[in-house]
Protein backbone atom coordinates (compact mmCIF):
# COMPACT_ATOMS: atom_id res chain seq x y z
CA UNK A 1 0.00 0.00 0.00
CA UNK A 2 1.51 3.45 -1.03
CA UNK A 3 2.07 6.10 1.58
CA UNK A 4 -0.90 7.88 0.82
CA UNK A 5 -3.51 5.34 1.16
CA UNK A 6 -1.78 4.49 4.58
CA UNK A 7 -1.92 7.97 5.76
CA UNK A 8 -5.81 8.38 5.05
CA UNK A 9 -6.04 5.15 6.68
CA UNK A 10 -4.02 6.01 10.08
CA UNK A 11 -6.42 9.48 9.80
CA UNK A 12 -9.51 8.09 9.78
CA UNK A 13 -8.27 6.41 13.01
CA UNK A 14 -6.85 9.22 14.30
CA UNK A 15 -9.21 10.32 16.69
CA UNK A 16 -9.43 13.68 15.15
CA UNK A 17 -12.92 14.44 13.91
CA UNK A 18 -12.03 16.64 10.80
CA UNK A 19 -8.96 14.91 10.04
CA UNK A 20 -10.98 11.37 10.26
CA UNK A 21 -13.76 12.73 8.07
CA UNK A 22 -11.90 14.00 5.64
CA UNK A 23 -9.81 10.99 5.39
CA UNK A 24 -13.21 9.20 4.77
CA UNK A 25 -14.43 11.64 1.88
CA UNK A 26 -10.83 11.18 -0.15
CA UNK A 27 -10.93 7.22 0.79
CA UNK A 28 -15.02 7.05 -0.94
CA UNK A 29 -13.89 9.05 -3.81
CA UNK A 30 -10.55 6.82 -4.45
CA UNK A 31 -13.11 4.01 -4.36
CA UNK A 32 -15.45 5.29 -6.80
CA UNK A 33 -13.05 3.85 -9.19
CA UNK A 34 -11.24 0.32 -8.79
CA UNK A 35 -8.21 0.33 -6.68
CA UNK A 36 -5.20 -2.01 -6.34
CA UNK A 37 -4.66 -1.44 -2.57
CA UNK A 38 -8.05 -3.02 -1.70
CA UNK A 39 -6.69 -6.62 -0.72
CA UNK A 40 -3.88 -4.39 1.35
CA UNK A 41 -6.63 -3.20 3.69
CA UNK A 42 -9.33 -5.91 3.68
CA UNK A 43 -8.76 -8.53 6.04
CA UNK A 44 -8.50 -5.24 8.51
CA UNK A 45 -11.78 -4.28 7.55
CA UNK A 46 -13.57 -7.19 7.64
CA UNK A 47 -12.14 -7.84 11.22
CA UNK A 48 -13.21 -4.34 12.31
CA UNK A 49 -16.82 -5.55 10.99
CA UNK A 50 -17.36 -6.58 15.00
CA UNK A 51 -15.07 -4.07 16.58
CA UNK A 52 -15.99 -2.55 20.02
CA UNK A 53 -16.45 0.71 18.19
CA UNK A 54 -19.28 1.59 16.16
CA UNK A 55 -17.73 4.11 13.65
CA UNK A 56 -15.32 1.37 13.06
CA UNK A 57 -18.12 -0.89 12.39
CA UNK A 58 -19.80 1.35 10.02
CA UNK A 59 -16.92 2.64 7.97
CA UNK A 60 -15.71 -1.22 7.33
CA UNK A 61 -18.98 -2.11 6.11
CA UNK A 62 -18.75 1.13 3.86
CA UNK A 63 -15.51 0.22 2.61
CA UNK A 64 -16.03 -3.35 1.99
CA UNK A 65 -18.92 -2.44 -0.15
CA UNK A 66 -17.03 0.45 -2.05
CA UNK A 67 -13.81 -1.96 -2.35
CA UNK A 68 -16.06 -4.81 -4.14
CA UNK A 69 -15.49 -3.20 -7.43
CA UNK A 70 -11.76 -4.20 -6.85
CA UNK A 71 -12.03 -7.65 -5.75
CA UNK A 72 -11.21 -9.94 -8.69
CA UNK A 73 -10.62 -12.59 -6.05
CA UNK A 74 -13.86 -12.50 -5.75
CA UNK A 75 -13.45 -12.31 -1.76
CA UNK A 76 -16.47 -10.49 -1.22
CA UNK A 77 -18.52 -13.97 -2.04
CA UNK A 78 -16.92 -15.02 1.26
CA UNK A 79 -17.08 -11.80 3.18
CA UNK A 80 -20.53 -10.75 2.15
CA UNK A 81 -22.37 -12.22 4.93
CA UNK A 82 -20.33 -10.23 7.81
CA UNK A 83 -20.64 -7.19 5.87
CA UNK A 84 -24.61 -7.72 5.58
CA UNK A 85 -24.49 -8.58 8.95
CA UNK A 86 -23.70 -5.20 9.97
CA UNK A 87 -27.42 -3.90 8.59
CA UNK A 88 -28.64 -5.54 12.04
CA UNK A 89 -26.06 -3.37 14.36
CA UNK A 90 -26.81 -2.56 17.63
CA UNK A 91 -26.44 1.00 16.70
CA UNK A 92 -29.23 2.20 13.88
CA UNK A 93 -26.63 5.07 12.71
CA UNK A 94 -24.42 2.15 11.91
CA UNK A 95 -27.26 -0.47 10.85
CA UNK A 96 -28.32 2.35 8.58
CA UNK A 97 -24.82 3.71 6.67
CA UNK A 98 -24.23 -0.60 5.99
CA UNK A 99 -27.56 -0.36 4.48
CA UNK A 100 -27.37 2.76 2.22
CA UNK A 101 -24.09 1.76 1.01
CA UNK A 102 -24.87 -1.93 0.30
CA UNK A 103 -25.79 -1.75 -3.28
CA UNK A 104 -22.42 -1.29 -3.97
CA UNK A 105 -21.22 -4.32 -3.97
CA UNK A 106 -23.65 -5.56 -6.76
CA UNK A 107 -21.75 -3.21 -9.23
CA UNK A 108 -19.15 -6.34 -8.88
CA UNK A 109 -21.17 -8.48 -11.05
CA UNK A 110 -24.50 -10.36 -11.37
CA UNK A 111 -23.92 -12.47 -8.65
CA UNK A 112 -23.04 -10.16 -6.05
CA UNK A 113 -25.67 -8.07 -7.08
CA UNK A 114 -28.34 -11.77 -6.38
CA UNK A 115 -26.71 -11.27 -2.77
CA UNK A 116 -27.27 -7.35 -2.47
CA UNK A 117 -30.98 -8.04 -3.69
CA UNK A 118 -31.69 -10.78 -1.31
CA UNK A 119 -30.18 -9.52 1.39
CA UNK A 120 -32.24 -6.03 1.21
CA UNK A 121 -35.42 -8.02 0.24
CA UNK A 122 -34.51 -10.25 3.61
CA UNK A 123 -33.92 -7.03 5.80
CA UNK A 124 -37.08 -5.43 4.48
CA UNK A 125 -39.40 -8.09 5.46
CA UNK A 126 -37.31 -9.47 9.21
CA UNK A 127 -37.71 -6.07 10.16
CA UNK A 128 -41.66 -5.55 10.47
CA UNK A 129 -41.63 -5.42 14.50
CA UNK A 130 -38.25 -3.64 14.85
CA UNK A 131 -38.68 0.22 15.98
CA UNK A 132 -37.54 2.02 12.87
CA UNK A 133 -39.09 -0.55 10.68
CA UNK A 134 -40.21 2.27 8.40
CA UNK A 135 -36.50 3.61 8.01
CA UNK A 136 -35.33 0.28 7.42
CA UNK A 137 -38.14 -0.75 4.64
CA UNK A 138 -37.48 2.73 2.98
CA UNK A 139 -33.88 2.35 2.73
CA UNK A 140 -33.88 -1.04 1.58
CA UNK A 141 -36.50 0.24 -0.89
CA UNK A 142 -33.76 3.31 -2.16
CA UNK A 143 -30.63 0.50 -1.80
CA UNK A 144 -32.83 -1.25 -4.89
CA UNK A 145 -33.31 1.82 -6.71
CA UNK A 146 -29.64 2.54 -6.52
CA UNK A 147 -28.67 -0.87 -7.79
CA UNK A 148 -31.13 -0.71 -10.75
CA UNK A 149 -29.89 2.43 -11.55
CA UNK A 150 -26.86 2.13 -11.67
CA UNK A 151 -26.71 -1.40 -13.20
CA UNK A 152 -30.02 -1.22 -15.73
CA UNK A 153 -31.47 -4.05 -13.52
CA UNK A 154 -35.13 -4.88 -14.73
CA UNK A 155 -35.52 -7.41 -12.44
CA UNK A 156 -34.16 -5.83 -9.29
CA UNK A 157 -37.16 -3.07 -10.18
CA UNK A 158 -39.22 -5.58 -10.79
CA UNK A 159 -38.62 -7.55 -6.69
CA UNK A 160 -38.72 -3.95 -5.47
CA UNK A 161 -41.95 -3.49 -7.07
CA UNK A 162 -43.38 -6.47 -4.96
CA UNK A 163 -41.63 -5.43 -1.44
CA UNK A 164 -43.35 -2.01 -2.10
CA UNK A 165 -46.75 -4.34 -3.33
CA UNK A 166 -45.97 -6.38 0.08
CA UNK A 167 -46.40 -2.50 2.39
CA UNK A 168 -49.66 -3.25 4.16
CA UNK A 169 -49.60 0.55 5.18
CA UNK A 170 -50.83 2.50 2.34
CA UNK A 171 -48.93 5.67 3.59
CA UNK A 172 -45.80 3.96 4.13
CA UNK A 173 -46.04 2.15 0.40
CA UNK A 174 -46.41 5.33 -0.26
CA UNK A 175 -43.21 6.69 0.94
CA UNK A 176 -41.19 3.81 -0.04
CA UNK A 177 -42.27 4.42 -3.73
CA UNK A 178 -41.26 8.05 -3.36
CA UNK A 179 -37.68 6.87 -2.00
CA UNK A 180 -37.52 4.75 -5.35
CA UNK A 181 -38.29 7.80 -7.19
CA UNK A 182 -35.56 9.91 -5.56
CA UNK A 183 -32.98 7.55 -5.56
CA UNK A 184 -33.23 7.14 -9.49
CA UNK A 185 -33.15 10.88 -9.16
CA UNK A 186 -29.66 10.99 -7.44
Amino acid sequence: MNAEIQALFEARDSGDEDASHEALQRLFAMTEEPVDWAYDVWEDLVNDLTHEDNHKRSFSAQMLTRLAISDPEGRMLRDFPAVAAVMRDERFVTARHTMQSLWRVGLAGEDRAALVVAALETRFHDCADEKNATLIRTDAIAALARLAKATGGKEIEARADALIASETNEKERKKQKAAWRKALRE
